[in-house]
């Protein structure tokens, strides 16, 4: 999906912060200044978003999974949304500290979680008092608020998708320090040398992040949907080979009857 300024532009994406709070290295993607507001060239944005899009389409390709995290207030329903629809993890809770440094623990967290789920399938949970039943109760709940939505992600993320990289600073730490490929929208106050792939962009209004967002997760889709047709192809030449040999054998008995 081609992105057009315009669409950008009527989204809000340009607006910066007030330039008393910008930082100097987000100077190459700032057009202006307008009433103590930097104006973000959403030129530069349109095609920082193909850049992105494009790589984030061959990670999804791959079969890897993207982690999204947004914990602002504006940022949360439109991520959680967004990321469901393309079936991809994300955190818009607190950021739980070791989530990929220590991914070991986090895993443990979930199968817990899948354990307490085994215990109100087989009836071992009636089984436990009143009050311990209200305690495992409690526990899972924490879980999934914090953890539901990586229950399916049973190994490193490919990369991270960060809205406000200021906020997410931990998280952005942890990818680092493993390598992980980190994706973000990024306003005019925040350091974009701490991103592989920047998207200079408003990171505070609704409207800015879920316009950058579905353009976004559109790309994942399109990595998802070429994986996907990949693999029906691959499985496609099995299903035929039957096939093939079946009309062989006739053949093969007409050959054979008129050498006799």
């Amino acid at each position: 999906m081609a992105v057009e300024v315009k669409e950008l532009l009527e989204a809000g994406v340009h607006f910066g912060h007030l330039t008393r709070k910008w930082d100097p290295n987000m100077a190459p993607y700032v057009y202006m200044e307008r009433n103590g507001i930097h104006i973000i060239n959403l030129y530069k944005t349109a095609a920082k978003i193909d850049e992105a899009g494009a790589a984030l389409a061959k990670i999804a390709a791959s079969g890897r999974k993207i982690l999204f995290v947004a914990t602002k207030k504006q940022a949360k329903d439109i991520v959680s949304e967004k990321a469901t629809e393309i079936n991809m993890p994300y955190i818009t809770e607190r950021w739980p500290g070791g989530m990929l440094t220590n991914f070991v623990t986090i895993r443990k967290a979930v199968k817990k979680m899948a354990s307490i789920d085994r215990m109100k399938k087989d009836g071992t949970f009636m089984t436990l008092s009143k009050k311990e039943r209200l305690q495992v109760d409690r526990l899972r709940a924490k879980l999934e608020k914090n953890l539901g939505s990586i229950t399916d992600m049973t190994r490193l993320p490919g990369a991270l998708f960060v809205v406000d990289i200021k906020r997410e600073h931990i998280a952005i730490k942890e990818a680092q320090k493993l390598n992980i490929p980190i994706f973000a929208m990024v306003d005019t106050n925040s350091d974009p040398r701490q991103v592989d792939y920047v998207i200079p962009a408003n990171d505070d209004a609704s409207k800015s992040i879920d316009k950058i967002l579905t353009h976004v997760t559109s790309a994942v889709a399109e990595g998802l949907a070429e994986r996907k047709a990949e693999k029906e192809a691959a499985a496609a030449p099995k299903e035929e080979a039957p096939k093939a040999k079946a009309k062989a054998a006739p053949a093969k008995k007409a050959v054979a009857e008129e050498e006799e």
